[in-house]
Order: structure tokens, then sequence, then C-alpha cells
């Protein structure tokens, strides 16, 4: 009788994990998971987007876990899941950040700085952690689509949700 699973002896859950993620990677299950099931019926999932100007901590882990668990659910069950990573980066956090890092008030912009030159500040400011978001993305075994995130300053984006509430206006729904 052959042995379907591999049997682990004292137990190390970084080395097991270490070793599953390894072989996901070398044989790009994620993107398999997909391209296996098209024309299947589609389940799509775009992430509820973190800020990328703050450190991921354990309640990202929790959340992200629970959200993982039912997109590979779906794909189990057939579907053909695509899971689109997005980041948040509008805020009063971002705002704060940048004035502090060029020792600015709100009063100075257009004074000291110009508003394109703000923008600009804030825009790199907002990014600065995806490097660690992306790690513990991967370390976790996080199946979504880093590559081609949405992010919530881009016009696109902004154009979409003023359509989908103007949509939402003309059915009277608001």
């Amino acid at each position: 009788m052959s042995k379907q699973f591999a049997e682990h002896k004292g137990l190390d859950l970084v080395k097991t994990n270490e070793q599953v993620l390894a072989y996901w990677e070398k044989n790009d299950v994620f993107h398999k998971s997909i391209e296996e099931r098209e024309g299947q019926p589609k389940f799509v999932f775009f992430e509820g987007p973190p800020s990328a100007n703050g450190h991921p901590g354990i309640h990202h882990v929790m959340g992200r876990t629970i959200k993982d668990t039912f997109l590979r659910y779906r794909t189990m069950k057939g579907y053909q899941v695509h899971r689109k990573a997005g980041w948040d980066t509008h805020g009063l956090p971002v705002e704060l950040s940048v004035e502090k890092s060029l020792g600015i008030t709100k009063e100075d912009i257009g004074k000291k700085i110009s508003v394109d030159e703000y923008n600009d500040a804030c825009r790199k400011n907002v990014m600065m952690y995806t490097d660690e978001w992306t790690q513990l993305t991967n370390k976790m075994g996080y199946w979504v689509d880093l590559e081609n995130p949405y992010i919530t300053y881009d016009n696109k984006y902004i154009e979409t949700l003023w359509y989908l509430l103007k949509q939402l206006y003309n059915k009277k729904l608001l």
C-alpha cells in the first residue's frame, strides 16, 4: 500500500510551510488554479485593500486567512476564482505622515510646496510598506494577484466609483 501523503516526524511547522510554499511557487499552483478552470463559472474577489502606508499586523493575517478559506473552497467547487489585490491610498494618516516628513502643515500646501508636489509626496508615502505586505502575503501563502492591483488613487478607480454612484442615484437607490 503506497502512502498518499508525506509523513512528518518531529513536526517542524516552519520547515513544512517553507516546503509547501516552495512547491507552490515552483509549480505556479496559484496561477494554475485559475488557468485550469478557464470556462468554468467565475467567482471574482477584489480584496478590501489594506493601507500600504502602514505595517501589516496579526489582525491582517487573521482576516486574510478567513478570506482565503472561502476563495479556496470556491476553487475546490470548480469555480474560476480571480483574486485581485488592492491598495487603499487615501486618508488622513497619509497626509499627516507626509506633512511630518516634509515639515509642513496643511496651510503650507500651495505656499511652501505646490499641490502637485504634495500629491506626488503622498503617492510615494502611501506605498512605503508594499514590500512588507508582499513578503507577508507570500509567507502566509495568501493567493492574490499582487502584480495587477487596483489602487484607490488611480483615476480609473475613482471614475468607476463615481460612475457606480451615478447609476445608484439614477435608480433612486441613494
